[in-house]
C-alpha cells in the first residue's frame, strides 16, 4: 500500500525514482509525485495521475538526490494538493510517508494555532512543517526528525529531504516497511525490494523504531546488508498480458519449490526446518490457530481443516484484524500461525506483536525474507512462491495451502497418523504440480463459461466443510478483480435464508469434491435448480448428466488435498470474468497489494 522510492548518488535521480515507482504500482495508488534538489533548490512535481503521466510532468528535471511516492488516500481526497511529497512553508524540506499519523488532527491544530497555513488535508504535511521547526533547534536533520517523531502516534515509513543538505536523506520506520539498497557510491531507498533489484541485490531492512541517515557512500543502521536472490526479470511480464495470468501459470513451479527438500518418503512425513520446533515441542501443542487477512485468512481455514483431519488437534482460523482487538486468551500450548504474503500486513503484524507480548508461541508463513512478520516471529515457513505482483493473490495462496498441508502431515506423523496414511499424502503432494498444470490447460473452457456468466450482477459461491473456504476464496477473487458482487455460503446455510435470492439471474458456483459429502452437495444443487438458478459446479466427481449448467473440472487427488486443486479454476473464472468486463486486472480499484495501514 503506497510506494516510496529515494535516491542519493552520482546519477540523475528522476529516471531512477520514476522507474522505482513503476515497479511499485502493483501496491495500489491514486496519485504520484517526486521531489529533487538541484543547485540548492527543491523542486516538486506531483499530481493525481498514474506514474507514466508523472514521467511526462517531470520531463528533464535535474538533481542527484530525490524522493518519490505513490499515494493511496487515507487522509484527504484524491487531489493534486494531497499527493506526496509534502513540503514546509519555505519549500526547504520535503517528506514522503506511508502509514497513518493517528494524532494528526492534534498536530495540525497546534501548527495552525502557531500561524502555520496548511494547504492539504493530509497527516503527512504536518510532519514537514514540524521538521522545519525542529531543524532550528538541531544541528542534524536526523536529530530534527527524531525529535518530531517523539510526538507522533501511529505508523510510518518516512523519507525526509532537506534542500540545504543535498547529500543525504533521513529515513525512519515504525510499522511500515523501508528497505535500503546498497550500490557502488550510491544508495537507494524503497518501501519494497522490487523497486531496488534493478540496481542492486544488496539490501538492508530497517527495524521498527529505527532512524538512519543515508548518504551516497555510507549509511548506519542496526541491520547488516544481505543479498536477495531476486532479479529484475522476476518483475517482468514476459509473454503474458498481465501479472495475474503470469502468476497463475507459475503455480506448478511454485508448488515444486515449496515441496523441494521438505518431503521425507522414507518416514512418510514432511520437514519444515524453519519452524525451529523439535518433535517434543510439537507434541506439547494442544491447539493450532491460523491468523491472516483476506485470502491469507481463507488459506488459514484450509490449514485448520487439514490440521484437524491429519493431526487430530483442534484448529481454527480467525481474521488477524479481529484478533488484535478482542483481548484474546493466549494459551502457552497453542501454536499460532501468522499468514501474510508480503510479511508487512499491519493487522497481522499487530496480532503477532500482541501474541509475543502475552507469551504466545507464534510462527510466520510469509513469502518475503526479512519482512516484518518474519523478523517478529523469528521462525516459520517460507512460502517460496516467488514475487507476486498482482493484487489478487494466486500462487502465494496455493503455496500457503500446500505449506499447511505439510505442517499438518508433520504434526500428524509425530502423533497418530500412520506411516501408510503419511505415504499416501506424500504421494498426493508430489502429484500436485502436474495436476495444477492439467487444470491450467482448461483455460479456454473456463473462459467460455466466464463469458456466458460475465453479465451477472451477483453470484453465490457455495461449499461444505472442505469446500467452504474454497467458496470463500472464489467469491473473494471474483469481487476484487471483476467488481461483480459475490457472496459465499456454507451449503447447509443456503436454505436458512439466502435461498430466497435464487432466481434465473443469480448463478451459483458450487464446490463439489468427490468425498463422503458428495450426495449432500448434489442435493444442494438440486435445491438451486428447482428454483431456476443456474449452477456452475467446480468438481472432481462424476455428476449426474445435466445436473449443472456448466462444470469446472479438476483431477482427483486425496480428499484432504482437494481444496488446493478446486481453488485454481476459481482463480481462472474470476480472471476471465474480469477480462470480459474490461477490468484492470492487476490493479483493482480501491485495493492495494500490501495493506500496511488500518
Amino acid at each position: 500500500m503506497c510506494g516510496i522510492v529515494g535516491y542519493v548518488g552520482h546519477r540523475e535521480a528522476a529516471p531512477v525514482l520514476v522507474e522505482g515507482l513503476r515497479r511499485l504500482e502493483y501496491r495500489g495508488y491514486d496519485s504520484a509525485g517526486l521531489a529533487l534538489v538541484h543547485r540548492g533548490r527543491l523542486k516538486v512535481h506531483k499530481a493525481a495521475v498514474r506514474v507514466r503521466e508523472l514521467n511526462d510532468l517531470v520531463g528533464k528535471a535535474q538533481g542527484t538526490v530525490g524522493i518519490a511516492h505513490t499515494r493511496w488516500a487515507t487522509h484527504g481526497e484524491v487531489t493534486d494538493v494531497n499527493a506526496h511529497p509534502h513540503t514546509d512553508t519555505s519549500g526547504r524540506f520535503a517528506v514522503v510517508h506511508n502509514g497513518i499519523v493517528e494524532n494528526a488532527d492534534e498536530l495540525r491544530g497546534k501548527l495552525q494555532a502557531n500561524g502555520v497555513t496548511l494547504v492539504s488535508e493530509t497527516d503527512t504535511e504536518a510532519l514537514a512543517h514540524m521538521i522545519a521547526a525542529a531543524a532550528q533547534q538541531h544541528e542534524s536533520l536526523e536529530g530534527a526528525v527524531r525529535a518530531v517523531l517523539r510526538a507522533v502516534e501511529g505508523t510510518y515509513g518516512l523519507v525526509v529531504l532537506d534542500a540545504r543538505r543535498p547529500g543525504e536523506l533521513v529515513v525512519a520506520r515504525n510499522g511500515s516497511p523501508i528497505v535500503l539498497g546498497v550500490g557502488e557510491g550510491e544508495m537507494f531507498i524503497a518501501s519494497d525490494v522490487s523497486a531496488l533489484v534493478r540496481h542492486t541485490q544488496r539490501v538492508v531492512y530497517l527495524e521498527d523504531g529505527e532512524i538512519a541517515t543515508v548518504r551516497a557512500g555510507d549509511f548506519q543502521t542496526s541491520g547488516r546488508a544481505e543479498t536477495v536472490e531476486l532479479t529484475d526479470d522476476d518483475y517482468e511480464l514476459g509473454e503474458y498480458s498481465d501479472f495475474m495470468r503470469k502468476e497463475m501459470a507459475e503455480q506448478p513451479e511454485a508448488v515444486r519449490r515449496a515441496l523441494r527438500g521438505r518431503l521425507d518418503t522414507r518416514f512418510a512425513t514432511a520437514h519444515l526446518g524453519g519452524l525451529r520446533l523439535d518433535p517434543r515441542d510439537l507434541r506439547e501443542v494442544r491447539r493450532v490457530k491460523f491468523l491472516g487477512c483476506g485470502t491469507a485468512y481463507y488459506a488459514g481455514q484450509i490449514g485448520a481443516n487439514l490440521v484437524e483431519e491429519l493431526a487430530r488437534i483442534p484448529a481454527d482460523a480467525e481474521p488477524a484484524s479481529e484478533f488484535r482487538y478482542r483481548n484474546p486468551v493466549v494459551d502457552s500450548d497453542t501454536l499460532y500461525v501468522a499468514i501474510s504474503q508480503s510479511g508487512e500486513t499491519l493487522d497481522t503484524l499487530a496480532a503477532v506483536q500482541e501474541l509475543k507480548r502475552k507469551g504466545g508461541n507464534v510462527i510466520g508463513a510469509v513469502n518475503v525474507v526479512g519482512s516484518a512478520v518474519a523478523r517478529e516471529c523469528g521462525s516459520g515457513v517460507f512460502l517460496h512462491a516467488g514475487p507476486e505482483v498482482s493484487v489478487a493473490s494466486t500462487k502465494a495462496f496455493t503455496n500457503m495451502t500446500v505449506s499447511f498441508a505439510m505442517l499438518a502431515l508433520w504434526l500428524g506423523r509425530i502423533r497418530d497418523l500412520s506411516a501408510a496414511h503419511g505415504a499416501r499424502l506424500v504421494s498426493a503432494l508430489q502429484a500436485l504440480p502436474e495436476q495444477i498444470e492439467s487444470v491450467l490447460r482448461t483455460d479456454q473452457e473456463v473462459a467460455d463459461i466466464a463469458g456466458k456468466y460475465a453479465s451477472a450482477r451477483h453470484m453465490f459461491f457455495i461449499g461444505r466443510v472442505r469446500g467452504w473456504p474454497v467458496a470463500r476464496e472464489g467469491a473473494q477473487k471474483l469481487k476484487e478483480i471483476s467488481y461483480v458482487h459475490a457472496e459465499a455460503y456454507q451449503a447447509a446455510e443456503l436454505k436458512h435464508g439466502p435461498l430466497a435470492l435464487i432466481d434465473p439471474e443469480m448463478p451459483s458456483v458450487v464446490v463439489v469434491p468427490r468425498d463422503e459429502l458428495l450426495a449432500k452437495n448434489i442435493g444442494t444443487i438440486e435445491q438451486i435448480k428447482a428454483r431456476g438458478g443456474p449452477v456452475i459446479a467446480v468438481t472432481n466427481a462424476e455428476l449426474p448428466a445435466g445436473l449443472a449448467d456448466a462444470e469446472l473440472r479438476v483431477p482427483a487427488n486425496e480428499p484432504e488435498l482437494d481444496p488446493i486443486l478446486l481453488t485454481v479454476p476459481l482463480q481462472m473464472l474470476a480472471y476471465h470474468v474480469a477480462a470480459a468486463l474490461g477490468r484492470d486486472i492487476d490493479k483493482p480499484r480501491n485495493l492495494a497489494k500490501s495493506v500496511t495501514v488500518e
